[in-house]
């Protein structure tokens, strides 16, 4: 093993150790409230709901703990065992010395089969973890069918947009990373239109909300704060969750407010259009564009990390690829960039809390009180078995929203 492996090798067990370090406090602070919750928590949960979001909480804390441990171990196995220099020098023999489908095979190949492991860990979660607390909906061959549709457009976009980008260095030069960028970047913007039209409805059903009362609430809520969407339509999640949600995608005209039908189910009009106006406070606060100039700018830096790496003498032959290879680069990047950018995630959760905490108070003064948005957050969080008393570095690193207490505390402070 040369330097740069056991480098790599020591990144990826010191994340696991912080990850098992983070979770072991979570643990301690859930079971440390777990007899009798807070009063704060006693005032959003039921006793017998509480303890079942703690007891929840807890197992799906030791299950991801494990299914970590085994993903790490398993990439650890084909870095170390030299699977992947071996795959790319067989796949890059079935095409000319110079062939980019060959390139962009390899890494569609290998993403597919450091996929395959974990499907055990994803089928437990799901059917018997998830299953045994009530919310999951799915059956075995819906689970199948959602497996296949994946690997079909993950293959269907993903080969030509790998392609062009592969070829950029045979088209532009030394400068490949800038039009890679512009190609990935564009892509992002017109999938943001072409998600909800095309690949959505691949995997659920979308239906307009019908005429009524909670339609004509939610329209004239978007007329009064300025946010006219193209259509409101209701997804099918129950299909499959018990989990709710509701977004917003693509932009402009093309806009498209989408609940899910369990959403729905679980709130009333009046917090249904609380969770809407809080929906709308994200767009009203500009906070999507600044969301997407950062990853901009972060995808512009890592392209150029790609292409220094692929270029430097000590980076691919470490990993047994030829040097100047773009395509084991960019493959080795996504697997390995883990590393830093989970010792970023505060700062990156500490940005979206702020938004989070923003989009809060636009409803809050949209609905005219707070009422409506924090009986809607109550009721998310007793039917989502929300974890109510996260230990504070646990919730730094890995809550994108502030926690429940927090937020409510938030939305009676005066402004």
């Amino acid at each position: 093993m040369s330097p740069v492996l056991w480098i790599a090798a020591g990144l990826l067990v010191l994340r696991l150790l912080a990850e098992a370090l983070l979770a072991a406090l979570n643990r301690a602070e859930v079971r440390r409230h777990a007899d009798k919750a807070p009063p704060a928590v006693a005032a959003i949960m039921d006793a017998a709901t509480y303890r079942k979001s703690v007891a929840y909480t807890l197992e799906r804390s030791r299950f991801g703990q494990l299914s970590e441990i085994f993903d790490v171990g398993v990439l650890l196995l084909v870095l170390i065992g030299g699977i992947l220099p071996a795959m790319f020098n067989i796949v890059v023999s079935w095409g000319a010395a110079d062939a980019v489908w060959t390139r962009v095979l390899f890494i569609l190949i290998a993403g597919i089969l450091l996929s395959i492991p974990g499907l055990p860990f994803d089928w437990w979660s799901q059917f018997r973890l998830e299953q045994k607390y009530g919310f999951n909906k799915s059956t075995t061959g819906l689970w199948v069918s959602d497996k296949l549709k994946g690997l079909f457009v993950m293959c269907l976009l993903g080969f030509p947009l790998l392609w062009v980008i592969l070829s950029l260095v045979e088209w532009v030069g030394h400068y490949w990373w800038l039009w890679g960028f512009g190609v990935m970047f564009s892509f992002q913007i017109l999938m943001m239109v072409l998600y909800p039209k095309l690949i959505l409805p691949l995997f659920n059903k979308l239906t307009p909300l019908p005429e009524g009362e909670l339609r004509d609430r939610l329209l004239a809520l978007g007329d009064r704060t300025g946010f006219q969407a193209k259509t409101i339509e209701v997804m099918d999640g129950s299909k499959r969750s018990g989990h709710s949600n509701a977004f917003f995608t693509g932009f402009g005209r093309f806009r498209r407010i989408v609940l899910f039908d369990t959403l729905i189910n679980q709130l009333s009009s009046e917090e249904l259009e609380a969770v809407l106006a809080h929906e709308i406070g994200h767009y009203r606060r500009g906070h999507i564009p600044k969301m997407i100039a950062v990853s901009a700018v972060l995808m512009l830096a890592g392209f150029w990390f790609i292409s220094w790496l692929a270029q430097s003498n000590w980076f691919n032959p470490a990993f047994g690829f030829p040097l100047g290879e773009l395509a084991p680069s960019l493959l080795l990047f996504g697997l390995l960039s883990g590393v830093v950018t989970f010792w970023l995630s505060p700062l990156g959760n500490y940005f979206s809390r702020k938004y989070e905490y923003e989009a809060d108070a636009f409803a809050r003064d949209a609905m005219g009180n707070p009422t409506a948005i924090l009986g809607a957050l109550h009721k998310l969080a007793q039917k989502n078995l929300t974890n109510l008393t996260p230990h504070p570095w646990f919730s730094a690193f890995y809550y994108s929203h502030p926690t429940m207490i927090e937020r409510e505390r938030a939305l009676l402070t005066v402004p």
